[in-house]
């Protein structure tokens, strides 16, 4: 079967080398879109604490909301679908996958607490309360998450490579 040109279609290498930085890099995609859907709907829809945006009127922050819902979805669509061709390919490394999925999921949580809640002021975790446990729960949450993944980076980074493994 040959392509448009008249090739032949590229094939995976036979041989194929994981690509650690980039199964990191697409699973810290999943990872943040993971964390926006959490975020979302328990926050968000669940518990009615806040919106996206509430320095307007709650129908701004229900578009708000629409908004950080679709920014979710299409990340975690891409981050799908580039995941899949790692795998296809044979060039995911499930270390750095891993490592790259709790450095996403704690960079999203802690942006959004410091970012998002402190500096933007774009909303607060939640209204009518003392703010400092939540915030202190919100941000802790986002640095455990964090240092998990760092902490599977520097193990996926020393671990021995083996030719032609894929992790």
């Amino acid at each position: 079967m040959t392509g448009p040109a008249g090739e032949r279609p590229a094939s995976p290498p036979s041989h194929p080398r994981p690509l650690p930085r980039r199964s990191a890099a697409v699973c810290a995609l999943i990872g943040a879109a993971v964390m926006a859907a959490v975020d979302e709907i328990v926050f968000h829809q669940l518990l009615n604490w806040h919106h996206f945006y509430d320095r307007s009127t709650p129908a701004v922050g229900l578009f708000a909301d629409g908004l950080l819902h679709t920014a979710e979805l299409l990340g975690l669509i891409a981050g799908f679908t580039l995941y899949a061709d790692l795998r296809r390919r044979g060039a995911l490394s499930p270390a750095h996958a891993r490592a790259g999925l709790f450095l996403g999921l704690g960079g999203f949580q802690l942006f959004d607490g410091i970012v998002d809640h402190k500096v933007l002021r774009l909303h607060q975790i939640r209204y009518g309360v003392d703010l400092l446990p939540y915030d202190l729960a919100w941000n802790a949450a986002g640095l455990a998450l964090l240092g998990i993944g760092a902490a599977l980076a520097v193990r996926a980074g020393r671990a021995p490579r083996r030719a032609g493994a894929a992790g």
